[in-house]
């Protein structure tokens, strides 16, 4: 998200998250002023490889509710930022990008210091790739953490997706597939949002 005009009218769709890009090297990153929104809306803010004073006055800056990693932070710079916010009830997501495959004995250490993980595709961007990775590779999925899946997703896989949360519901675990994160498949540039994309994708998936 970029464009004031633009939040608010996403917005309107009351999604659970909607995501600020502070990083210089990408065509979304947000250097606006946020406009008034719904309190319900997390306001998250995408760092990579920032440092922790760097989030801290994004948070102070912005109001941030969650803090979604995208860059090489390690296990021990997420337990220090916990630690650092300890007092508040700001989440923190983790990303993890996928290619062909995934070892899942990565997450273990990040385990205790994280709300959620997210998987994206792997590419050359840090993110907005444009491209799915194969999600048949979550099926293996060893935590009880729940995650936010991305990675190219529009309105081309509702069908998938639909048949992706069934077979977590099948086998118990329907709360793991916690969020639906989309971005570049629903732009008209990026970081603006084509609306009458997201509420087709809205009313098909709520």
């Amino acid at each position: 998200m970029k464009q004031p005009g633009n939040i608010q009218e996403v917005a309107t769709l009351q999604p659970d998250y909607m995501g600020f890009i502070f990083y210089e090297k990408t065509p979304r990153f947000f250097d606006a002023e946020i406009p008034k929104i719904a309190d319900s809306i997390k306001k998250t803010g995408v760092f990579v490889n920032a440092k922790i004073a760097e989030i801290l006055d994004k948070i102070n800056e912005f109001d941030l509710n969650a803090i979604q990693l995208h860059g090489g932070e390690s296990a021990e710079f997420c337990a220090e930022l916990k630690s650092v916010l300890k007092e508040t009830n700001i989440e923190i997501i983790k990303v993890f990008s996928i290619k062909s495959e995934f070892n899942f004995s990565e997450l273990a250490t990040f385990e205790d210091d994280v709300d959620y993980f997210l998987f994206d595709t792997k590419g050359k961007h840090k993110g907005g790739n444009g491209k799915t990775f194969d999600w048949t590779l979550l099926k293996e999925y060893p935590s009880a953490k729940p995650f936010f899946l991305s990675g190219g997703i529009g309105l081309d896989q509702l069908e998938d997706l639909k048949e992706f949360y069934d077979y977590f519901s099948k086998i118990g675990k329907a709360h793991l597939l916690y969020a639906v994160d989309v971005n570049s498949a629903f732009e008209s540039e990026p970081g603006l949002k084509d609306i009458e994309k997201l509420r087709q994708f809205v009313d098909v998936m709520i």
